[in-house]
């Protein structure tokens, strides 16, 4: 499979901001503090950015049967992007406060409604303000757009499909970006229910990054994958984590390892739950 470049350097995103055809996202989020990324971006960001929020923006309402980050209405989203400034023929930079949990969410939208041309920015705001790069205060004025959506509903996997096949989960290559023991059903510190989907592995997204947040070097990133995957590219796999937010940075790290399109399990953990009829597993896979 073809490798993806994905990741864009702050140095790369600092000359990028200079050109017209680029648009750039600023997604930052904070779970205990919803209002944070808003008031974040207010207080500063990246010259040219403009704001989406992943509860309103990036995700549609929770209802009683889906996670805590269903996906948003296809519609809707375009509409948001419109609205925001940016059209089918940007490329568009994402980026968060930090390690990508948050931004990967925003490019895995984007590549779900059919943008190809979408990088995320290594380390975040974080790295920007280390290296003394612009930041600005003021709101742009925003001339709308129209953009159309192509959805790829091929890299979406469901919960009916997962608990129509138990024992084919384990084959699915499902992988749980879930800190370890959450994945193990020792802490639960958001969900009612502690554990993870029985046939599910565990590969924290948190293995990917630095401690500064940047993303580990590829080579690195790629072991951790063919650690559970094997060494071929071609290999089918799914992601998953809590609500399908942070599995997405597992996603990246894959395309740009030259693994095949990872499908999304959207619903994840929480909404797996939703159901106590379908079974949980704790422990190790």
């Amino acid at each position: 499979m073809t490798q993806e470049q994905i990741l864009i350097s702050a140095s790369a995103l600092d000359e990028a901001t200079k050109e017209p055809a680029w648009s750039i996202i600023d997604c930052r989020f904070n779970l205990a503090d919803v209002g944070e990324g808003r008031r974040q971006f207010e207080q500063g960001h990246i010259p040219g950015a403009v704001f989406l929020d992943l509860d309103r923006d990036l995700a549609s309402s929770v209802g009683p049967d889906t996670g805590r980050h269903p996906l948003p209405d296809s519609d809707f989203i375009s509409a948001r992007l419109g609205e925001v400034g940016i059209s089918n023929t940007d490329t568009i930079a994402v980026y968060d406060a930090g390690n990508g949990s948050i931004a990967a969410r925003a490019w895995w939208v984007l590549r779900w409604l059919g943008h190809k041309s979408v990088f995320l920015l290594d380390g975040g705001f974080a790295l920007w303000e280390a290296k003394e790069l612009p930041i600005e205060t003021d709101m742009r004025t925003i001339q709308p757009v129209s953009y159309t959506p192509c959805v790829n509903a091929s890299l979406v996997l469901t919960t009916e499909e997962l608990a129509a096949d138990l024992p084919r989960i384990r084959t699915r290559n499902l992988l749980d970006a879930r800190d370890r023991p959450r994945f193990r059903g020792e802490v639960e510190p958001i969900d009612p229910i502690a554990g993870h989907v029985p046939g599910a592995q565990n590969l924290p997204f948190t293995d990917f990054v630095a401690p500064d947040g940047s993303w580990k070097p590829l080579a690195e990133r790629a072991a951790l994958l063919e650690s559970v995957l094997g060494d071929s590219r071609e290999t089918a796999w799914s992601v998953m984590c809590g609500s399908g937010v942070t599995a997405c940075h597992l996603a990246i790290s894959g395309l740009e390892a030259g693994f095949r399109e990872p499908q999304l399990y959207v619903g994840s953990w929480s909404e797996w739950i939703r159901d106590p009829e379908r079974p949980v597993g704790t422990g190790e896979a």
